[in-house]
């Protein structure tokens, strides 16, 4: 015979998804809006219930195939959202994930399909319930964790030029990095292979596109990684 536990009120477990794209300038958010109560026509993050059979981390990946069509090599959970009041239907506690993905090598229409739309973090709508703050804390661990190891990465096509990769981190930070000093630190990285090619977007024509070195991406993974000349650890908390 199954046992319970004698409790009197049930509180929901649900999974939140940020999941963060580049677009080549800026740091997108991928947000949805809702198509059913409460706040119906609002912006939310991707979110849905913890499943009876599932861990939280195979229940994070079901809501951010199930909502948006995507599959994320990045995923990360970083924080526990509980306040008393944050869900105004039922009594609900948010695990938290945040997500990186490539935008060029997601299917928009799926996307579109879903009700879902990538907006600059910038310019994002005021979101639903307490989800602005479940944004904010994880763009800190998104920074904090940026500064350590090449996570960006994630976020880039498979060739990218150096100026590229100087943008993305420029959006993270949201802040101006040095150009020289950026280029000489990361080539000295050895996570970079070059593909003798040029990127032809180029204004120059004389960006040289690169790769990553995925061996030592793998060795730098689980190890201390401080790449960003201009920013201390401390600024990226």
């Amino acid at each position: 015979m199954r046992v319970h536990y004698k409790h009197t009120s049930r509180i929901l477990l649900a999974l939140d998804c940020i999941i963060f794209g580049f677009d080549g300038e800026e740091l997108n958010l991928l947000l949805i809006k809702r198509n059913f109560e409460p706040e119906y026509g609002k912006w939310s993050l991707m979110g849905g219930f913890l499943g009876e059979q599932e861990d939280l981390e195979e229940a994070s990946r079901r809501i951010l195939y199930n909502l948006t069509g995507l599959d994320s090599n990045y995923l990360e959970q970083f924080q526990t959202f509980g306040a008393v009041d944050r869900d105004p239907v039922e009594r609900t506690v948010s695990v938290s994930y945040y997500a990186l993905v490539n935008i060029e090598e997601q299917d928009g229409n799926a996307i579109r399909a879903h009700n879902a739309s990538w907006i600059s973090l910038k310019n994002r709508p005021a979101l639903i319930f307490d989800h602005d703050s479940i944004v904010d804390a994880a763009l800190q661990r998104l920074r904090y964790k940026a500064a350590l190891h090449p996570l960006g990465f994630e976020l880039l096509p498979e060739k990218f030029t150096i100026p590229q990769l100087q943008k993305l981190y420029e959006a993270i930070y949201d802040t101006s990095l040095d150009r020289r000093n950026f280029s000489r630190k990361i080539l000295s990285t050895g996570l970079l292979q070059s593909t003798g090619e040029k990127d032809a977007n180029s204004v120059t024509k004389k960006a040289q596109l690169f790769t990553l070195n995925t061996e030592e991406y793998l060795k730098f993974q689980n190890g201390f990684f401080n790449f960003l000349p201009e920013l201390t650890l401390a600024e990226s908390i």
